[in-house]
This record gives C-alpha cells, sequence and structure tokens, in this order.
C-alpha cells in the first residue's frame, strides 16, 4: 500500500488515536508522529482559547468536528434529523460555529440521529433537509462547509443517514454549495460499496476523507480492504483535502503506526 500524494496529507482523528494520553496533549502527540491534522468530533467541554491553545502549539491545523450531539451514553447520535428536537438542534448552531471559527476550522458535522421506534421515515427526511439547509446557511455566512457523514448499521444501529447514497440525495435536495460529503471508506465497505467506484462517481461532493480497516475499524493493514485503489481513485478525482485516520489501534496508537511510515515510504 502506498499513500502517493496523501503521504503529507494525513490527520489524525484524536477521538479516537491517542486516547491513552489525556486530550490536551494529543494534538502534539499526533503532529509528533506525523500527522500534518487533527479532528476530533466534540471538543466543547474546554474553552475555544483553550484549545486554539492545543493547536498552535501542535503546528496543526484543526480540519473538521461536529456539532453538539448528545449524551452517547445514553444513545443519543445527533439531532437534525429527530423533529421533536428542532427548536435545541437549531440553538446549538450559531454558538458552535462561533467556537469552532476561533479554532481556525471550516468543516462542521451536524450529527443525524437516532431513528426513533415508530416514526415516519418522510417526516425525520423532511426533518433532515430542513435543518441540513439551517446549518449550511449559518455556515455559509462565516465561509464555512457543513459535512454529511453516511454511518452504516454496523457503527451506530438506526442512524438515519446510513448509507452514502442517502447522504448524496439529501446533499444534492437541498443544494447548497457549502454542504459535502465525509466519506469513509470503511462505512462504505461495510455497506457492501465499492469505494473507490463511490470517489469516482461523486468527486465534487467530497470535502473530507476518512479511513478504517475491516473487519475491527483498525488501523490500515489489519484487515482486508484494500486501500491503494481508494488513494488512486482520490489522487485521479484532484481530492485535495486530508484523509482523516480514525480507526481504534489494535494495540496501542504508536503501535501501530507502522503502516504509515511504510505507506509513506
Amino acid at each position: 500500500m502506498k499513500l502517493g500524494a496523501f503521504s503529507d496529507r494525513l490527520s489524525g482523528h484524536c477521538g479516537f488515536l491517542f486516547t491513552e494520553l489525556p486530550l490536551p496533549e494529543r494534538f502534539a502527540a499526533a503532529a509528533k508522529v506525523g500527522f500534518r491534522a487533527v479532528e476530533h468530533p466534540n471538543l466543547f467541554a474546554t474553552p475555544a482559547r483553550e484549545v486554539a491553545g492545543w493547536l498552535e502549539r501542535a503546528g496543526v491545523p484543526l480540519v473538521q468536528t461536529g456539532f453538539p450531539a448528545g449524551d452517547a451514553a445514553k444513545g443519543e447520535k445527533g439531532f437534525a434529523a429527530l423533529p421533536d428536537k428542532v427548536a435545541y438542534y437549531r440553538s446549538t448552531i450559531a454558538p458552535t460555529l462561533d467556537y469552532v471559527a476561533q479554532l481556525g476550522c471550516r468543516m462542521v458535522h451536524p450529527m443525524a440521529g437516532i431513528r426513533p421506534a415508530g416514526a415516519e421515515p418522510a417526516r425525520l427526511w423532511d426533518t433532515y433537509l430542513d435543518n441540513l439547509a439551517f446549518a449550511a446557511d449559518a455556515a455559509k455566512a462565516r465561509g464555512m462547509t457543513v459535512i454529511v457523514e453516511p454511518i452504516g448499521p454496523g457503527s451506530i444501529a438506526d442512524y438515519v443517514i446510513d448509507d452514502p447514497l442517502n447522504a448524496v440525495e439529501a446533499i444534492r435536495a437541498i443544494d447548497r454549495d457549502n454542504v459535502k460529503l465525509l466519506f469513509d471508506a470503511y462505512h462504505c465497505v461495510c455497506l457492501g460499496h465499492d469505494p473507490a467506484a463511490l470517489i469516482r462517481a461523486h468527486a465534487p461532493l467530497i470535502a473530507h476523507v476518512q479511513i478504517a480497516d475491516d473487519p475491527g475499524r483498525h488501523e490500515p493493514g489489519t484487515g482486508t480492504i484494500a486501500f491503494e485503489p481508494i488513494f488512486k481513485a482520490l489522487e485521479a478525482v484532484g481530492y485535495a483535502g486530508f484523509i482523516g485516520c480514525e480507526y481504534h489501534p489494535a494495540a496501542g496508537t504508536e503501535a501501530g503506526l507502522g503502516w504509515m511510515r511504510a505507506a509513506s515510504a
């Protein structure tokens, strides 16, 4: 496996990697081992000025983060598609964008949420489109992009936007030029799609890419996914962003970085 043009465009997902360290130390640890950017879904417990300091000292940008997604321990995975959470969801948009702007981050992901039992799919879909457009319009005024990540049932059961084709449909339906796709090769493969083919088919919509191997969602090289065709497809379509490494290290973060050194050689 060779990273080719992406050898210096890897982003360390610090919600998955370096979890053996306190959060304030993770960005610097990522930079030290060769990641050129970082990402994290939920930094709001810490004042923005502190997080900005972590990033500045580490010398890496934060390429993407998320809107508040609720309490995972209670089964909450976002609110964008939930009709009874519209007011709460919308109340988080402006404060989150203000917070994220202080970090220099330009991409934010509003998680769709878990499908409530007995919920009417059409109502969830319409709510999602309205809320996605609401976030996009607020982000547009700040020069930011809203990203949509489909998450399959193997990772989150009953997640509303559970397939890349659903995400593409939503992005096209609301027709905002600052709404793009977060393309996760792991979710794509788990759903039975050919990631290289989807990249070629939907390249203009892709703003960010993430990778992990399958099975196990560990580092590349531990499973069965062929990553080289994915990297070649991204290079062929002119993808200019980062590759987010969103995987659970099989035996500790640094112990599992051999793939990165070998692929960059």
